[in-house]
Order: structure tokens, then C-alpha cells, then sequence
């Protein structure tokens, strides 16, 4: 089976230098950065600081520079200085004050606003309506400012109509002025309706932003200039940990044990890179890579290679997490088990030193969990069941492994760890089950055969097709898609404050639903072209000043 899984870089690991195992240091492997280079970043990082505490009263200059730093990835350099502006222009939104000279002013505040927890109405919307109660006419010839509703629609929660309205209002107009126009701004509001920055990792589209970032004022330079060398502190640091999870499953050898196993550490090691972008979580980046990469061979013993028996047998030892169980294992799940034993442990001890609690007993049961779920699709596959719709995708947002993960993730973050959020974490809330439901979803629309795997997991789009004979393979994924699209609303209410989890897993929790597209869109050779782009340019690619 090995040699189907063809998702590339170069057959994944095989374009990293792995370090050998008499050379504990990666550092050469990688030309490392200089000290008048670090000096020079913190230089133009006081020089940004200064330009974000000098705007003044200037609203919409101060949302055009906060855009920009979110766009450009360097945004975890200015929380603060960031609060302070948004505070500002939360005051003057609820008041409903100075908020309508401007459509693109408007729709930019609401959406940064949005982004950050705040609950601002969409009803400041309905000022854009005429006396019949339709969008305006004018609005049409704004195409600035209907990129920005556009933008701002993508944070719709269930119940705002009047979001919806400008959604399908602003990307009717947008899309038929591309049509007839074909220059850079064309290029722009193209990237805009594919890839609105509420539904995008913002370091992927950092480059294609910087190459479009372009203006008269002074700060703009400055902060390009930062940007390009974030871009390759933050490069050198990726760099490094690729290293050491590519040495990390070298060492742990499932890859040499379980051949018919997946072997792609550094597309596993994605997810983290994309979820987790603050440069500080490098730890908890190289940790979370390594339940991920769990949760991919796990799926493969139960969609390729176990017998029924046997992944009954596994289930129950992953329940019951005692050695007895695991001795009546066939070798490879031994071995498979001894590795989930070990990383779990390893993970445990780590985050009961570093915040003081034990998550073994969650870390557990959210393994248990996964297989159980796993478990139910084998056996509606041995019996040639066909589940109804909705009973499958009750199981199979637990069988996509978003909860284990974000449960790792959540304690490896390490905020907000007490016994009434570690409940919350336990009981798969709604912030897990929406990002967990997007991706089973996009999984089962199946652009292509995830990697020809020749396996046992089932579709949504089969079941849905059978439980509604006569339905289109069209008719069915224009459901799914519209499923994803109500589910996404789900996923952004519970990311409004307030909520009981901090913004870097709420965040976090974004960036895996953000990540999905990408891990997913197969092209007809099965490999994945758009992750392995990124990949390259985040990984390899230098910018140049």
C-alpha cells in the first residue's frame, strides 16, 4: 500500500536533510540568521510600534494598519497595541456614532471587530438599505467597499439575514465586474471572493498579500519591510522543527514496522505549522505533531489492514488501557499501542510540569473515544451497512480525530486549565464538533480518493445519496457545501466572546477549520499541489528585502 500514498513533496520527508543519529544538533543543516539581523528586526518592530501608537483618532488609517498586520502574519507582535484601537472603535460601533461616511470603513470595523471576540450587530448593515428595503443601487459602483461587505459576510452567524444579503449581494456585483475587467485589480478581488481572510491561514496568503501591498504612506514601507523579515525568522524556526519531527518518527519506527501505514511526517506536521503560527509555540508545534501523526496510522489499521476481531480486540485495549489487553494484540497494533502509550505519557508529564495538571485521564479517553468511533465504521462496513445521513456524521465528527488533537492541543497550550474547562474539553463542545464537522465533511466530498487508499470509511455524499434515491451527485455535494457554510456560522458564534476558552485555542480552533480546504483538495494524480505550494514557500523560500 505504501507506494500509493502519493500526496509529494518529494515523497515528503525525502526533500528534508534528516539529521543522522550521531548529530543530535539540526542547527547546520539550515544557514542560521545573524545577530544584525536580529537587531535590525527588533529596530523596525519599535519603528511599527511607534506608527501604531501615532494614528491618533484616524479610524479608518488605524483598521487599514491592522488589516495589514493580520494579513502580513505579524500580528502576535501587537496584541496590545492592537486592543487598544479596537476598544476605541468598539465604543464608537456601539454607540452607532461616525460609522456609515465610509462602506468599506464600515464593513472593515465590523469584521475586525468580529475577528476578535467582540459581539457588534450586523444590523449597522441595514443603513445600506433604500426605503424598499433593498441593497442600494450605488453600492454597485464601490467595488472597494463590496470586497469589504464580502469580507465582512464571512462572519455570519445563524439568524443574520442581513449578512447573508450582502454575502450573495456583494459576490454577484464583484463577480460579474471581473468579468469584465482584467487587470491587477481584477487579480484582487479575485483572491478576495477565493480566499476571504476570515476563511484563510493568514501566513499562507502573507506573500501574495505583500506582493499587492503597495501605497504612498510612510508606514506601509515600514511595515513591509517587517514583514519580510518575520517572514524569514519565522522560515529558520520552521526549518528546525521539521528536523526534529522527521528525526522524532525516524526513531520512533512505526514507518519501518507498519509499512502499509501512511509515512508523511511533514504533511502531519503541517496542521500544527497552520494552526499554531505564533514562532513562540514551537514546542507545542513539534508535540501536537506527534498525536496527529497517531491519529493517521490508527485510521489506517482500521480502514486498510485490521481484521474485525483484531480492531475489536484494539478498541478495547485503548479503553481499557491495561497490559493485559494489549498482550492479546497481533505485533503491529503491540507496536502501535506501545507508541500511542508512550506519546501519551511523554505528553502528560510535559504539561503536568510545565501547567500543573494531569491530562492523562482526558488524553485517554479521547483516544478511546476515536477508536470507538473508528470501531462503528468498521462494522457498518463488515455488515455492507449503509447508515442513515445524519448517524453517520454524528460518528464520524468523532472519527475525523479533530477532538483528540484539540484536546492535546488545549492542554500543550496550556490556558485556562481548570476542572470546569477541562470538562468542556472532555465532552466534545460545540467549538470541537463545528470544526470537527467541517472537516469530516470536506474529507467526504472527495475531490479525489484520499491517497487510492483502497478503504472501509464510508461517505457522507453515499450515505445522504441513499437515504434520498434520485438525488444528483451535484444535488448532494451543493448539500454538503451548504452544510459546511451553516456550520462554519455555528463555528463563529462560539468563537464570540464571551467564551470559556482563551483566544489562542479559539484561534487555533479557526486555523484547523482554515486548514481543512487545503488538506483535502486532491488533484487527479492524488497529490495535494496547493498544500505542497505553501509548504514550499513558508519552508524553503527565502524574501528578499
Amino acid at each position: 500500500m505504501s507506494s500509493a500514498h502519493t500526496w509529494s513533496i518529494a515523497k515528503d520527508q525525502n526533500l528534508v536533510s534528516i539529521p543522522s543519529e550521531k548529530d543530535n544538533h539540526p542547527s547546520t543543516e539550515y544557514p542560521s540568521l545573524t545577530n544584525e539581523f536580529y537587531m535590525e528586526h527588533a529596530q523596525k518592530l519599535e519603528e511599527v510600534r511607534s506608527v501604531l501608537k501615532e494614528v491618533g483618532e484616524d479610524t479608518l488609517e488605524a483598521l487599514l494598519m491592522i488589516d495589514a498586520i493580520q494579513r502580513l502574519g505579524i500580528d502576535y507582535h501587537f496584541h496590545g497595541e492592537i486592543e487598544v484601537v479596537l476598544q476605541r472603535l468598539h465604543t464608537k460601533f456601539n454607540t452607532l456614532s461616525d460609522c456609515h461616511n465610509n462602506l468599506y470603513e464600515l464593513a472593515l470595523g465590523f469584521r475586525l471587530l468580529r475577528q476578535e471576540g467582540y459581539h457588534v450587530s450586523a444590523d449597522v448593515f441595514n443603513n445600506l438599505k433604500d426605503t424598499e428595503g433593498k441593497l442600494q443601487e450605488k453600492l454597485s459602483e464601490d467595488i472597494k467597499g463590496l470586497m469589504g461587505l464580502y469580507e465582512a459576510s464571512q462572519l455570519c452567524i445563524k439568524g443574520e439575514d442581513i449578512l447573508e444579503e450582502i454575502g450573495n449581494f456583494s459576490s454577484q456585483l464583484l463577480n460579474t465586474w471581473n468579468t469584465h475587467n482584467d487587470h491587477s485589480q481584477a487579480r484582487i478581488v479575485r483572491n478576495t471572493l477565493g480566499h476571504p481572510h476570515h476563511k484563510s491561514l493568514a501566513r499562507f496568503m502573507a506573500k501574495s498579500f505583500l506582493s499587492d501591498f503597495q501605497g504612498t504612506d510612510g508606514w506601509i514601507n515600514v511595515f513591509r519591510e517587517l514583514a519580510k523579515m518575520d517572514f524569514n525568522i519565522v522560515k529558520s524556526i520552521h526549518q528546525k522543527e521539521m528536523l526534529q519531527v522527521s528525526k522524532w518518527w525516524k526513531d520512533l519506527g512505526l514507518a519501518k514496522e507498519l509499512k502499509f501505514a501512511r509515512n508523511q511526517p511533514l504533511k502531519w506536521y503541517m496542521w500544527p505549522l497552520a494552526v499554531l503560527p505564533d514562532p513562540s509555540l514551537s514546542e507545542q508545534r513539534v508535540e501536537l505533531t506527534k498525536p496527529i501523526s497517531l491519529v493517521y496510522i490508527i485510521d489506517d489499521i482500521f480502514d486498510v489492514h485490521g481484521t474485525l476481531d483484531d480492531l475489536t480486540l484494539f478498541t478495547e485495549a485503548v479503553n481499557r488501557w491495561e497490559y493485559a489487553a494489549v498482550e492479546q494484540l497481533p505485533d503491529y497494533m503491540k507496536i502501535c499501542f506501545n507508541a500511542l502509550n508512550g506519546i501519551t505519557n511523554e505528553i502528560s508529564s510535559k504539561v503536568y510540569n510545565d501547567h500543573g495538571w494531569n491530562p492523562m485521564e482526558s488524553l485517554r479517553k479521547a483516544w478511546a473515544c476515536l477508536c470507538n468511533a473508528f470501531l462503528v465504521e468498521a462494522k457498518w462496513f463488515a455488515d455492507g451497512h449503509v447508515p442513515k445521513a445524519d448517524e453517520y456524521l454524528k460518528n464520524g465528527v468523532i472519527s475525523s480525530g479533530v477532538h483528540v488533537v484539540l484536546v492535546h492541543m488545549f492542554f500543550l497550550l496550556g490556558h485556562g486549565i481548570t476542572k470546569r474547562n477541562v470538562d468542556i474539553v472532555d465532552d466534545f463542545p460545540e467549538i470541537i464538533s463545528s470544526v470537527a464537522k467541517i472537516l469530516r465533511l470536506w474529507d467526504d466530498l472527495g475531490s479525489a480518493k484520499d491517497e487510492n487508499q483502497d478503504g472501509h470509511d464510508g461517505s457522507y455524499l453515499e450515505c445522504y445519496m441513499k437515504e434520498k434515491p434520485g438525488t444528483s451527485i451535484e444535488n448532494a455535494r451543493c448539500h454538503v457545501m451548504h452544510t459546511i457554510s451553516e456550520t462554519w456560522k455555528s463555528l463563529n458564534n462560539e468563537c464570540l466572546a464571551p467564551n470559556p476558552f482563551s483566544t489562542s485555542f479559539t484561534k487555533a480552533c479557526l486555523n484547523v477549520a482554515r486548514m481543512v480546504p487545503l488538506m483535502y483538495s486532491y488533484d487527479d494524480n492524488r497529490c495535494l499541489p496547493s498544500l505542497e505550494e505553501h509548504m514550499k514557500s513558508l519552508v524553503y523560500e527565502s524574501v528578499s528585502s
